[in-house]
């Protein structure tokens, strides 16, 4: 019995938490804001096949080139003839499969190296911090580039090459954070009940240090979705006929003049993507800092 109604306060206090959460989140209105753009663009992530199907992106039509947007087709086409709205609605599965994923791979590795350092210390920290500040000594997009152009490019390459520009700075942020819980009186109690180290990482360090550590992954997706639309646009991200946002807004660059609306649309979705989730981030800055009570 006691253990039954143990289980339903903590259930009990988790949904306040989560209560008091969403009540400080929805309190920021440019978080709100963000958030409503944020479940838009998912939106048409998850149904683009339903908005549109997929062969209208690859569809080529030499009659009807470059014609500017309308009720046929409402972005306008490209060089080609393909529909741009098809392609701009597609190519936010690419844009947004690389952002989540390589910031989540980042924020796996960086919390595995980030809070060995921080919580064991001494030669394992040095040896840890030493080889990440070479690699923070390189500006991330020229890793990235770095990398691409050692392994070929392709989707897969891609990835792999933005996740190790951005696990540096997961491995920095998750070791500052874990130094400052590592000390903290559960964790001594749970080393002395003799408790692996691993246990105690990840059940009880982590978990108490998640707050900075989702804001960051937050503003990273953000930063990994302008990284490879920038990648794609100089030709070494993802290559043609696939629809990503950067490499139509390399295709825009030659009818700049003659078709802007090839800018336009693509642009202006890179736009509202990294904005909501920098505005979420702000967001759950707030949300998540205790100081802020009111």
């Amino acid at each position: 019995m006691n253990k039954s109604v143990q289980k339903t306060n903590r259930k009990s206090r988790r949904m306040a938490s989560v209560k008091e959460f969403w009540r400080r989140f929805i309190k920021n209105k440019t978080a709100l804001a963000g958030f409503v753009i944020l479940c838009f663009i998912l939106f048409i992530v998850i149904f683009a096949d339903v908005i549109v199907p997929y062969s209208k992106c690859i569809e080529q039509a030499g009659s009807e080139r470059l014609q500017g947007p309308g009720p046929a087709h409402w972005f306008g086409t490209d060089e080609y003839g393909r529909d741009l709205f098809a392609r701009v609605i597609h190519g936010s599965r690419y844009s947004l499969i690389i952002g989540v994923s390589t910031s989540l791979m980042a924020l796996f590795f960086g919390a595995i190296l980030g809070a060995s350092a921080g919580y064991f210390g001494g030669m394992v920290d040095n040896i840890i911090m030493r080889i990440t500040d070479v690699f923070m000594c390189v500006p991330p997009i020229l890793l990235s580039l770095a990398v691409v152009a050692a392994l070929g490019t392709n989707l897969r390459n891609l990835i792999i090459a933005m996740t190790i520009s951005c696990v540096p700075g997961n491995v920095r942020l998750i070791r500052s954070v874990v130094l400052t819980v590592a000390d903290q009186d559960y964790v001594e109690a749970a080393r002395s009940y003799g408790t692996g180290n691993g246990r105690i990482i990840f059940r009880y360090v982590l978990p108490n240090a998640m707050g900075p550590i989702i804001v960051n992954t937050t503003m990273c997706i953000s930063d990994m979705i302008l990284s490879a639309a920038g990648l794609s646009f100089i030709g070494m991200g993802i290559q043609p006929p696939a629809p990503e946002w950067g490499s139509l807004l390399s295709n825009a660059e030659t009818y700049l003049f003659s078709a802007p609306y090839l800018l336009v649309f693509p642009g202006i979705f890179i736009i509202l993507t990294s904005l909501a989730f920098n505005l979420v981030g702000d967001g759950l800055t707030d949300a998540l800092d205790p100081k802020l009570k009111d």
